[in-house]
């Protein structure tokens, strides 16, 4: 019977945190570069069932009748452009991310979205300033070029700076800070000139169909139900022999 408590109320846990990371997918979906997320659920242990054979226990198989979110992870495969003619957006194709320098910290993303601050550097809002070879990139206004190797021109010819874009090593798990941005590690790997390209007026959008989560989250509210449902049953039969049963 408490396996049972166990198995819905742990099924209502995990379907809670599927619900709330689509959402977010969702709520991000204008958000540039923005890469989906989804669940990853594991068994929180295993319990080992054993049945009697000349009073033996032999094992007969494993189950677990709980199911706890290990983690949410980042789809980060690329996805299409959109173009803005906005000459401060930027966008990469390939791999790699673009390198943002935070007060205390350094970011990367995907979100090309940039802006220029008061004193002319180039700047992702909430952010930071955008990092070239020889640090935050100072372009003083619109009029400037982005090469497809990263090549930052200014209108007259004269090169700039080049941004900085890394990819991290193979398996490497990124932390994410807020939404389409996350903490750049330690060590990052430089990503070859060959790998990608920059896109200047666009930006990349999300990489996901909008239909898609809306039928994931339909999905996860019927799952939520369903051991909703099961959790008020199974109260109900524990209350009736409490009650009922013990009565005889």
């Amino acid at each position: 019977m408490l396996e049972g408590f166990y198995s819905s109320l742990s099924g209502m846990l995990v379907q809670q945190r599927t619900l709330s990371v689509l959402s977010n997918n969702i709520v991000n979906v204008k958000t540039p570069g923005f890469k989906e997320e989804r669940v990853v659920s594991t068994t929180f242990h295993q319990a080992l069932m054993a049945r009697k054979e000349k009073g033996v226990n032999v094992p007969i198989g494993k189950g677990d009748p709980i199911r706890l979110v290990e983690n949410v992870v980042s789809d980060l495969e690329a996805s299409s452009l959109q173009a803005t003619g906005r000459p401060f957006d930027i966008a990469i194709v390939g791999n790699g991310f673009f390198n943002i320098q935070g007060e205390n910290q350094q970011f990367l993303t995907r979100n090309g979205n940039f802006d220029i601050d008061t004193e002319g550097y180039l700047i992702l809002s909430g952010a930071g300033r955008v990092l070239g070879k020889d640090g935050p990139i100072q372009v003083s206004s619109s009029d400037f070029t982005v090469l497809p190797d990263g090549t930052v021109e200014a209108a007259d010819g004269t090169i700039i700076d080049t941004l900085v874009i890394t990819q991290p090593e193979a398996g490497t798990q990124l932390e994410k800070f807020v939404n389409g941005i996350y903490i750049a590690p330690e060590n990052l790997q430089q990503v070859d000139t060959q790998d990608f390209q920059t896109v200047q007026n666009n930006l990349e959008t999300a990489n996901y169909d909008i239909n898609r989560e809306y039928t994931l989250i339909m999905e996860a509210q019927r799952a939520f139900q369903a051991c909703s449902s099961a959790l008020k049953m199974l109260d109900s039969i524990n209350q009736k022999t409490a009650t009922q049963i013990g009565n005889i």
